[in-house]
């Protein structure tokens, strides 16, 4: 066993206690994960398990994790109390994008808004996507408003040092809530990456969903390769269910954890699966457990 791994089993062990925290004060907490990236946790997926971001967060500082995101504004003070970053900020939604100009100017409003809201809680990266197909839709004039849309946000992150992290999702999986976006544009990662170029900026990156990829085009270690320039943030879940990455499922994380270790990413691999584990905090352990790696 790696001391890394030792020294995490050790801190998970510790708990937070009665702590009262006061305004501007952080909880004194464990040291963080001696890992090469920082490990992070979307909130969203365990608020079905009654999870609340402020207990999730204390989760994660056992665990020595160093973020969260996927939670809401209101939350943010609660969490960077507990000594959390905020890893990424949210923006538009994934239905409502760029591929389709009804929504250019919500989308060029929310991603300043989320971008300004980074600078302000510290946070380096905001989310957007390219939204849902619509009827009549051609796919170069959408992929070239997509592309347009962005440049128009762009110059603010690079003003920002903010990272606007453009994610690719699944359109095939049906099998439960969430699993799946059936009709999403940007639903092969190759084209995402494409995209991608075409904005050519330092801070407008690709976010790499393992779990996604896997559905959408597989191949998954060689593309972190083939891609490393391109991406500014990872998430993991389990295929098929989007549930936790342990042995039930076909990804084999380790192994391309290494990988993107060795492509010199020191930024976020956030979990995003959905607990199916009697005990959610278990699971989220064991998903922190699993990513470190010799």
């Amino acid at each position: 066993m790696s001391s890394s791994r030792r020294n995490f089993l050790s801190r998970a062990a510790l708990t937070v206690g009665g702590v009262s925290l006061g305004a501007g004060r952080c909880l004194a907490a464990p040291s963080k994960i001696d890992t090469p990236f920082k490990h992070s946790v979307m909130g969203w997926c365990f608020g079905g398990r009654g999870v609340k971001p402020k207990e999730l967060g204390e989760w994660c500082v056992k665990l020595g994790m160093h973020g969260m995101e996927g939670i809401p504004r209101t939350a943010y003070k609660d969490v960077m109390e507990l000594g959390l970053e905020i890893s990424l900020v949210g923006s538009h939604g994934f239905a409502e994008g760029p591929c389709d100009p009804r929504y250019t100017d919500m989308v060029i409003e929310k991603l300043k808004d989320g971008i300004e809201v980074a600078s302000q809680v510290k946070a380096k990266r905001v989310i957007t996507f390219t939204g849902m197909r619509y009827e009549g839709m051609d796919d170069e004039k959408a992929a070239r408003l997509c592309v347009e849309t962005w440049k128009k946000v762009v110059p603010l992150a690079e003003k920002k040092g903010i990272t606007i992290c453009f994610e690719h999702l699944n359109s095939r999986a049906t099998e439960g809530k969430m699993t799946g976006h059936a009709g999403y544009f940007g639903d092969d990662v190759d084209f995402c990456v494409d995209l991608v170029k075409e904005v050519g900026s330092e801070n407008f990156k690709l976010l790499f969903d393992i779990y996604h990829v896997e559905i959408m085009n597989g191949d998954v270690i060689r593309r972190i390769r083939e891609y490393k320039d391109y991406i500014g943030h990872y998430h993991t879940a389990g295929n098929p269910g989007r549930g936790e990455i342990d042995a039930s499922q076909e990804i084999n994380y380790p192994p391309i954890i290494r990988e993107i270790i060795k492509t010199g990413f020191t930024d976020y691999v956030a979990q995003e699966f959905i607990p199916t584990w009697e005990d959610p905090f278990k699971s989220l352990k064991h998903g922190v457990e699993t990513c470190i790696v010799q």
